[in-house]
């Protein structure tokens, strides 16, 4: 059912697609320099979840999930292109302080939180699984199966990209004085504020 070339080339295009830098990157590193590499593993946690349900819902049958939410899937971008502009202006508004590693600690939740809401924010990223990992599906066996295995491959493969971004940025953050944690701060706030807007005004 599974060839070698083809997991091959999976694991290739799924590291292609994920080393990309966007809003999720974007909130790992920030975090991750403010706070230490924990509170960037917990947003990559956040976001595997996140993830994790998305596998399901293409499993499941993405057509029909779609035809039932109909223009739900709006209101549902709409709320996310809000967040992330909300996390942005939170980063621009941040005051460049580092916080203890102790501190990040009793917010690990609220940072996974942060991960699972920023890659579901956008809608159209259900729709792209739903239209990447069906490439690689063989007619010939159980869909369902393969598109969870494949699902399972890409969440690897995104944990590990994700937690190399966390482990660096924790590790920067280190080094880095209150000033230029400030400008990290409102480059990681333009981003996540600019694909805030783009989303709000992306077509479905």
């Amino acid at each position: 059912m599974f060839e070698a070339s083809v997991i091959l080339t999976f694991v290739l295009a799924a590291a292609a697609i994920v080393i990309v830098p966007g809003p999720t990157v974007s909130l790992i590193v920030a975090n991750s320099l403010r706070s230490g590499a924990s509170a960037g593993l917990a947003n990559v946690a956040g976001t595997q979840v996140g993830l994790a349900t998305m596998i399901v819902v293409v499993a499941l049958g993405l057509d029909i999930v779609v035809a039932v939410m109909g223009e739900a899937f709006v209101v549902v971008k709409l709320l996310g292109a809000a967040y992330l502009v909300y996390l942005g202006i939170m980063l621009w508004r941040a005051n460049g302080e580092i916080a203890s590693r102790k501190g990040s600690r009793k917010s690990l939740a609220g940072y996974a939180r942060q991960g699972f809401f920023v890659i579901w924010s956008n809608p159209k990223a259900l729709l792209f699984y739903g239209a990447f990992i069906p490439q690689f599906v063989n007619p010939a066996y159980s869909t369902a199966l393969q598109v969870a295995t494949y699902g399972a491959i890409f969440m690897v493969v995104a944990t590990v990209i994700d937690s190399a971004y966390a482990f660096t940025a924790g590790k920067a953050g280190s080094l880095l004085t209150r000033e230029r944690v400030r400008v990290v701060e409102r480059a990681s706030g333009s981003l996540l504020i600019a694909g805030g807007i783009g989303l709000a005004f992306a077509r479905r």
